[in-house]
């Protein structure tokens, strides 16, 4: 049986073919959806564990998670320099670290920040050491530079015309471990250089947004306007040293990353800051809203995949009843030299159901690719490493689409079994 099965699937082998092909193209379309959406979750999920708690001035607690912790640019209102200045007085916090964003090099976004934040992020330097002066800089581990590169800042990026600062460059004096988020491709500067160069200085407050795409001509304006002033604001000095000890005359700021000494002091801190002046958020919890509206259109894209593998059984019953049709009269011999009924459909059975079985596994293995290609481009693009790989639920699916293979091979085994010779033969 098994030779004649395999001889018959040589002598059709184009319409064999186009049955894998479909089986495989619409399992394909259903895992890749899967094993994207579990990767974005993962990923994420793993990037927001680094960071405890997130205060920021009132608006979108989504908005504040995504500019502070994955770095995308965004509009964000400024609180006042008051809140870190508390923050870094609180017996409650083990370290407040500060983010400015606004500038960027080479499709790289340049965080100002601190010394803190910058040792602790990633547990350590591959290579060199943090910064020490204004002018100096440390880089994540994708970021195309080597220890001592140059760096001249832009305001905001080219695709939104923005202007490169000629009042400072950066010289590169550490690089991060890897750490699998988005920090591995900023650009990680003293805040109070990033003050500096954008003409900040304490006890200003503006009323702009100091975010990544924040209107960068208005910023830059501003900047030129505040640098015709020298008696009025600090030029950036390269070799000038940091200062981290924070007063209510702190310059205002997007956000604060904050480490709580304890997880009882993380629940204190975010309800003390939640008040019509400030938000505090758990970056977990922003993620799990997210991840509500995710599970919403991963509903829609699997019922969309669910869909186009219905379309594809349809078809693949309509080819097989007429591919039946077809080899009438080859069963028909078959029936008249003795072959049992029950031999009759096993050979078609199993030759139908080992083509989707096929199809089925071949699914799989373009599902996983697409998704591995998907995340790749996206950990290029966001430096947030995102794991594509199967679970247990994904060894369900695979029984649950096999068996229905068996019930849908079926069919045409049923209306060859029912075939009698007299019928077969007849022209």
């Amino acid at each position: 049986m098994i030779r004649f099965i395999l001889a018959d699937l040589r002598r059709l082998w184009a319409g064999s073919l186009v049955v894998v092909l479909l089986v495989a193209l619409a399992t394909a379309l259903g895992v890749s959806v899967i094993l994207q959406e579990r990767a974005l979750r993962l990923g994420s999920a793993r990037a927001a564990d680094k960071f405890d708690l997130v205060i920021g001035a009132g608006g979108s607690e989504t908005q504040l998670v995504l500019s502070s912790i994955f770095l995308q640019p965004s509009a964000l209102p400024l609180m006042s320099g008051d809140v870190l200045a508390k923050l870094a007085a609180d017996p409650r916090v083990e370290w407040a670290a500060p983010v400015g964003f606004g500038d960027s090099f080479s499709g790289y976004p340049i965080v100002g920040t601190t010394r803190a934040l910058t040792e602790t992020i990633s547990g350590g330097f591959s290579e060199g050491q943090v910064f020490a002066s204004e002018g100096e800089a440390v880089i994540g581990s994708s970021v195309d530079l080597a220890i001592g590169g140059e760096i001249k800042p832009m305001h905001g990026t080219i695709e939104t015309g923005g202007r490169t600062h000629t009042e400072l460059a950066y010289h590169v004096t550490g690089r991060l471990r890897p750490t699998g988020t988005a920090w591995d491709r900023a650009i990680l500067v003293p805040i109070q250089a990033l003050w500096h160069i954008h003409g900040l200085e304490a006890g200003e407050e503006h009323e702009h947004d100091h975010a990544g795409e924040a209107d960068p001509h208005e910023e830059a304006v501003h900047a030129e306007d505040a640098h015709e002033d020298a008696d009025h604001h600090a030029e950036p000095d390269p070799h000038a040293g940091l200062n981290e000890s924070w007063t209510a005359e702190t310059p205002g700021l997007p956000a604060i990353l904050i480490k709580p000494k304890t997880i009882a002091d993380a629940y204190k801190l975010r309800q003390d800051y939640r008040n019509g002046t400030t938000i505090a958020v758990f970056p977990g919890e922003v993620l799990t809203s997210l991840y509500a509206t995710l599970g919403d259109a991963k509903q829609i894209l699997v019922a969309v995949a669910s869909g186009a593998q219905g379309l594809v059984a349809a078809s693949l019953i309509l080819v097989t009843v007429i591919h039946i049709g077809q080899r009438r009269r080859q069963i028909g011999a078959l029936r008249a030299f003795g072959a049992p009924r029950g031999a009759i459909f096993g050979i078609v059975w199993l030759e139908f159901y080992v083509l989707v079985a096929v199809g089925v596994g071949l699914g799989f293995t373009l599902g996983y690719g697409a998704a591995l290609i998907l995340s790749g481009l996206f950990s290029q693009s966001s430096g947030v490493n995102l794991p594509v790989g199967f679970a247990r639920e994904d060894g369900t699916l695979a029984v649950i689409l096999l068996a229905f293979a068996a019930v849908l091979a079926a069919l045409p085994a049923v209306l060859a079994y029912r075939l009698s010779p007299a019928q077969a033969l007849r022209v």
